[in-house]
This record gives structure tokens, C-alpha cells and sequence, in this order.
């Protein structure tokens, strides 16, 4: 099977290309680098700095290769971005991917799995969050989120599109080659992190009086391996999920507070992580964690590499096997 991925450059659509490529599919890998890595696509996949803003580029891809399937990872990612220029995100994330599917209806091509984000959800009024949760994001990420996969069920009706939605929560982790090097970084475990490294004196914890066992926000971390593995398991099964959307997250129904992944961190890595307690961030609710029962029901899937341990674990090793992340692959 031919798989376009695009955002391939990216930390989860590099090693989603990673998993594909294992499992014998052949991927056709496309970004135009604003945010990504060169050196974090896989050498085996065929890749192109294309941009999915210009029609006529993305027309040439679908027509030098045949393409079996899309797997939809490009866009902008960051929330507080967001908020500062909205009209950036509906760009990216909804007319981009309007160009995409048009391009794909002319190629003939049916299949894609789109990476989507529990910011559609908004403030959970039910924890663990259900698929059928009511959706009303509270900033423009997660809002253009949401308007794709509405655009998503409109092709469907009228193209006969097959599409299947992964939802996910908190990406985290790393493959042996592959791990997370965001330009800006604003995660959380990447940041402890270089706080264990010396890369920064200190980390965050933004408000320490929310209604949590340690008073710090609780989320939901998954596996970018097992992320990478339920977009694979969809893709195999599209024919009968097509039209579902689905919660990716560690399935143990219950998330972990800051100060507990700080406290992860400090066994894994042997090293004190300094913390600077702080306020709250407006629109941080204080528990977000999904419910994979559907997954699970649905595909026979189950996170096998999302507890804690592991998570900072293999991405503590990526870090210590490659200190300057990508940099020193491009010199």
C-alpha cells in the first residue's frame, strides 16, 4: 500500500511514517519544513518539500505516485498560537485541507485517517471524555480542528470519501531514531526534560490549587508508538469505520498531575528538576482524560507502550542518544 503522509517531518507524522514503513508499506512523505525536521523522515520513504497552500504542487505529487491511502497529519499545533492569530490556523487546518481532498477526489483517492486533537472537546463535563462528549473548543486550534472533520462527513456524503478520526490527547514519548524536537516547545515532558539537561533552569507549573490529589492539572499521556499504531489499525480497517471518530489515549482511565511527572522524571533521569509554582493559564481545565473504550471495542486496540515510566523513559533516551535533536543531523 502507497501512503501519503503529509506533516511527515513532523514528531508524530515522522514516526507514524517510521511504523508504516516497518510494516511494509511504502510511504510518500510531504512538508514543507516550516516546522518539521528533513532529517526526522524516515531515508526509506520517497519525500517532498511541497506545501499543501499551492494546488498545483500537491496535484504533481498525486500524479507521480499511486496513491492508496492519505494519512493527514499537517497543520498548525499551537494553542496559544492560536489564540494570537486565528486566521493562521483556519488556513492551515481547514482551507489546506479542503486543497487536499480536492486533490484527492481528482486522483480517485478515498482513504484518509485524520489527525485530530481533544481540544474539539472543550471543558470535559465527563472524565474519562467519550467520543460522543459534547464538542465546543474554546480557542481557534481546536476549533479548525473540529470545522475539518465536519468538512470530513460532507465529503463523505457526497464523494463517498472513507475516513476515520483519531482524536488524541497528550503525544509524548519517542522511537530508538525519532523523538519530539518542536521548534517553539510547549510541552510539557520535553520541557522537564531540558530542565534535567540544564537547557532550562527550571519548569513551570502553572497553578497548584485546581481539585487534583497535588493540586496541578491532570492529562492524559499517550505513546507516540501507540498513537502511530491506531492510525495504522484504522487505516486497515476503514472499510467498516469509516465515518468514526476515535479517543487515543493510554487506556488506564486515568491521567498524571505535573508534579507527577516531574517526580517520573527526577528517578528516570537520576537528576533534580527545579519548578517554579505559578498561577493558572486561563481556559487549563483541571482533568483531561479519554475514554479508548471505543477503540477498544471497535478495532481490538489497546495503548501498549503509555505508562508513565516508559513514556519518559524512551524519550529521555532519544535525548541522550541525539542532544541536539535534529540539528546535528542536518550539519
Amino acid at each position: 500500500m502507497n501512503v501519503l503522509v503529509t506533516g511527515a517531518a513532523g514528531y508524530v507524522g515522522s514516526i507514524c511514517s517510521e511504523v508504516l514503513i516497518s510494516r511494509g508499506m511504502r510511504v510518500i512523505a510531504l512538508d514543507n519544513l516550516q516546522e518539521g525536521h528533513r532529517t526526522a523522515v524516515p531515508p526509506d520513504a520517497v519525500f517532498y518539500q511541497r506545501d499543501l497552500a499551492i494546488r498545483s504542487q500537491i496535484d504533481e505529487v498525486f500524479a507521480n505516485h499511486k496513491i492508496d491511502a492519505v494519512m493527514h497529519f499537517a497543520g498548525e499545533a499551537l494553542v496559544a498560537k492560536s489564540v494570537r492569530e486565528p486566521s493562521t490556523f483556519y488556513l492551515a487546518n481547514v482551507a489546506n485541507g479542503v486543497i487536499l481532498l480536492d486533490v484527492m477526489v481528482r486522483h480517485n483517492v478515498n482513504k484518509i485517517i485524520f489527525s485530530s486533537s481533544a481540544a474539539t472537546y472543550g471543558e470535559p463535563e465527563i472524565v474519562p471524555i467519550p467520543e460522543d462528549h459534547r464538542q465546543a473548543p474554546i480557542n481557534p486550534y481546536g476549533k479548525s480542528k473540529l470545522a475539518f472533520e465536519q468538512i470530513l462527513a460532507d465529503y463523505r456524503t457526497y464523494t463517498g470519501l472513507k475516513y476515520a478520526t483519531l482524536r488524541y490527547f497528550n503525544a509524548a514519548g519517542a522511537s530508538i531514531e525519532r523523538g519530539e524536537a518542536h521548534r517553539e516547545e510547549t510541552h510539557l515532558i520535553p520541557r522537564v526534560l531540558d530542565a534535567a539537561s540544564g537547557i532550562l533552569s527550571y519548569v513551570d507549573v502553572f497553578g497548584t490549587d485546581y481539585p487534583t490529589p497535588d493540586g496541578t492539572s491532570v492529562r492524559d499521556y499517550v505513546h507516540v508508538l501507540d498513537i502511530a499504531d491506531s492510525h495504522v489499525r484504522a487505516l486497515q480497517e476503514i472499510d467498516g469505520v469509516s465515518g468514526e471518530s476515535f479517543n487515543v489515549g493510554n487506556g488506564l482511565s486515568r491521567g498524571y498531575s505535573i508534579l507527577e511527572v516531574i517526580e517520573a522524571a527526577e528517578r528516570i533521569t537520576g537528576r533534580k528538576i527545579p519548578r517554579k509554582l505559578g498561577p493558572r493559564r486561563a481556559g487549563d481545565p483541571a482533568v483531561l482524560v479519554a475514554s479508548t473504550q471505543k477503540l477498544k471495542r471497535v478495532l481490538g486496540w489497546e495503548a501498549q507502550h503509555s505508562t508513565l515510566d516508559e513514556i519518559i523513559a524512551s524519550a529521555w533516551a532519544w535525548r541522550q542518544k541525539y542532544p541536539q535533536g535534529y540539528l546535528a543531523a542536518a550539519s
